[in-house]
């Protein structure tokens, strides 16, 4: 791969937390095999580093799958590209005897990055205008292969009980989401459990987030237009007061729904945009307003398209206004299956002991992971990438987003160890 940077050329930039004390070995590590390696550890930090310097956007993921199947064919294995163009799958240990008609344990990735400047002084920053890995997708597809790799090994050994599919997902970032269509392309016949992982920077590298239930939010998109014959803003009383019925959309709209759904299923519209009018005094003909609708919980989820387009409406009629609504959907909300929970905190457990894992809020960001949830048991874990001791603020979907590469190690701990125990408890 063309510019990979070796970890040793990085040593004084990167995020360091060997100084810091890390989690414990977890007291079943030693009899759960599939440790990450030195070599390999320092070759996972190099293609990360690529992966970063050349993001590429949802379903435009063609180098990045290029190179993730080239590493995969290097370890012997038959990656095949979806039918999308970009991402794959690649399975592990079906043709061992052992592993003959058991389900597939899934491990998935999203690949794509964010349309937003890469802001950091790096050598690994972004060598592609306003664009970024400024949500540790980068992180996500190194740890999965990097558990590809070892569980590789391991089936070569005769030490892989179950089979394993790696998923590699395009176009997480778009609306509703890169999984709906891989779903379709087939990537779960077959699964009998999926896994995945976000990054958390509120967390520290080496430790995850654990939630049974519900652990991110539904989001959904918001297009309004609104409409009238316009005028002159000394005759307000004979025309549609365009403004102001716009803003009374934004204001009024989350009020009204507070009241018309549960309260705990956190049902918020919030507004981005909202553009009318060129001139002081003219009332202009035209309105746009856009959003979001996220909401906490499934039930309200399913509500919520046919309360926010009657909030609007209502609003819109007394203002004297046309209104024109395009809801679109995004994704619902991902819920955590309670034993496939427990198993990665066992996993977990397992390589860096019970202290390395913390109890994780409810997000009300969405993630598409939640569609494969739709059809098979799964669980989410918040990956730590936070360098202990930092008490710089950081966030996802910022320039500045970076992480501490130790959370790729935890990474292809934690995956390893939930396929290796979940094998070993089906067998």
């Amino acid at each position: 791969m063309n510019q990979l940077m070796s970890r040793e050329s990085e040593e004084a930039e990167r995020p360091r937390a060997e100084a810091a004390p890390r989690a414990g070995r977890g007291p079943g590590d030693a009899a759960l095999p599939g440790r990450l390696t030195e070599p390999l550890r320092s070759e996972l930090i190099a293609f990360r580093r690529d992966l970063h310097m050349h993001p590429e956007l949802g379903n435009q993921e063609f180098r990045t799958t290029a190179a993730l199947k080239a590493r995969l064919e290097r370890a012997g294995l038959e990656p095949r590209v979806l039918p999308l163009g970009t991402g794959l799958v690649c399975d592990i240990g079906t043709g061992s005897a052992e592993a003959q008609g058991r389900p597939l344990f899934a491990i998935r990735a999203d690949i794509d990055a964010l349309p937003i400047p890469d802001t950091k002084t790096v050598s690994y920053r972004s060598t592609v205008p306003d664009r970024a890995h400024a949500c540790g997708h980068d992180v996500h597809t190194t740890a999965a292969l990097g558990a590809g790799l070892v569980l590789a090994d391991l089936d070569r050994q005769g030490l892989l009980t179950q089979p394993v599919r790696l998923l590699f997902q395009p176009a997480e970032e778009v609306l509703p989401g890169g999984a709906a269509d891989a779903v379709e392309c087939g990537v779960l016949d077959g699964v009998g459990k999926i896994i995945a992982v976000h990054c958390d920077p509120k967390v520290d590298a080496g430790t995850i987030g654990l939630r049974p239930g519900p652990i991110t939010s539904a989001c959904d998109r918001l297009e309004v237009t609104l409409d009238g014959p316009g005028g002159h803003t000394a005759r307000p009383h004979l025309t549609t007061d365009m403004v102001t019925a716009a803003a009374k959309i934004v204001t009024e709209v989350p009020a009204l729904l507070a009241r018309r759904v549960d309260a705990r299923s956190g049902l918020a519209v919030t507004w981005g945009r909202i553009e009318s009018g060129h001139a002081p005094n003219v009332i202009p003909q035209h309105a746009e307003l856009s959003g979001t609708v996220r909401c906490l919980d499934l039930a309200g989820w399913r509500e919520a398209p046919d309360l926010v387009h009657a909030a609007i409406d209502e609003i819109a009629t007394l203002h004297r206004a046309k209104s024109q609504i395009e809801y679109i959907r995004g994704v619902p909300p991902v819920v955590n299956d309670p034993v496939v929970t427990e198993l990665l905190r066992d996993a977990h457990a397992a390589r860096r002991g019970p202290y390395a894992i913390e109890d994780t809020e409810q997000s009300l960001g969405g993630e598409d992971f939640s569609w494969y949830l739709e059809h098979v048991p799964g669980a989410m874990a918040r990956l730590g990438v936070r360098v202990p001791g930092d008490t710089t603020r950081r966030d996802l979907h910022r320039g500045d987003f970076d992480v501490d590469e130790e959370s790729i190690t935890a990474g292809v701990e934690l995956f390893t160890a939930a396929a290796l125990l979940d094998g070993l408890r089906g067998a």
